[in-house]
């Protein structure tokens, strides 16, 4: 078992729900975000790093055994700003884990990793980037990362393409049917990447069992990893799709259509061919 689980990003809505789900699973939750966190439970400790300073980073990681990977921008931002916060700030994470003899990483990655891809396409883990923003190619580059540094230096890392995990732990509209992950889903995957034995370098998504899922979860599912929720149980209440035929094509939604210049029909023709 883990004894000191550092999650970054802790402060966010992904970090708060790893907290309530993880709580009392490993003996320390070692919390890492820009500012203090003061609500601390049980088993939880917390430290102050910016993931752009790599001496904080490196200090963040003292005494830990695994590393979840929360810590960027959480939407799309100028280039300026993803660069140093999602693509140095994940180089630290990983070369900072590396020098402390850290054995294991789970990097939250994005489906905006493969936002570009038709809806019509079912997508599971062997599926390459095609990201949709500077945020998407943000996660894309840290996939790369994690199997650079679990081929040349042996750590263990999972990327979990998060779906949509939102604040109000439900669905929102009707595409968070398909890409949905509830609070107690997402522990309980984080939880499965932490402790199976047999990891090198894996890619899952971070969704619940949704009956109108996107993505061929089954990597997962092999895992260990049995969702107890489903989006469906909220179409009742959902928004309906926007009148937008560039993100209702694609995964990305409407990360697709922002800043579009494209050609509809030749982006919905390339498939990597």
């Amino acid at each position: 078992m883990h004894q000191r689980v550092l999650i970054t990003g802790a402060g966010g809505t992904v970090g708060r729900a790893l907290r309530d789900g993880l709580a009392g699973r490993y003996p320390t939750l070692h919390l890492s975000d820009r500012e203090p966190i003061d609500d601390l439970g049980d088993g939880e400790e917390s430290v102050v790093a910016d993931a752009q300073d790599m001496a904080a980073v490196q200090r963040s990681m003292e005494g830990v055994d695994a590393v979840v990977h929360l810590g960027s921008l959480p939407v799309e931002y100028p280039w300026e700003d993803i660069l140093p916060n999602n693509i140095a700030g994940t180089y630290n994470t990983y070369e900072a884990a590396r020098l402390a003899g850290v054995g294991r990483i789970l990097f939250a990655s994005s489906n905006h990793a493969i936002g570009f891809y038709r809806r019509d396409l079912t997508l599971d883990h062997r599926t390459a980037p095609r990201p949709d923003t500077r945020y998407g190619l943000s996660k894309a580059f840290g996939e790369h990362l994690g199997s650079y540094y679990a081929d040349k230096f042996g750590l263990r890392v999972l990327n979990i393409r998060i779906g949509s995990c939102n604040p109000p732990n439900k669905p929102l509209d009707v595409r968070h049917l398909s890409t949905w992950i509830s609070h107690r889903d997402m522990a309980q995957l984080v939880r499965v990447g932490l402790d199976y034995p047999d990891l090198h370098y894996a890619t899952v998504y971070g969704m619940s069992g949704n009956t109108r899922g996107w993505w061929d979860n089954t990597l997962a599912y092999t895992m260990g990893y049995a969702p107890e929720d489903n989006a469906e149980d909220f179409a009742d209440e959902v928004a309906p799709e926007p009148d937008d035929p560039v993100a209702n094509a694609f995964h990305g939604g409407v990360y697709t259509s922002d800043e579009w210049h494209g050609d509809l029909e030749r982006t919905t023709a390339h498939d990597g061919t």
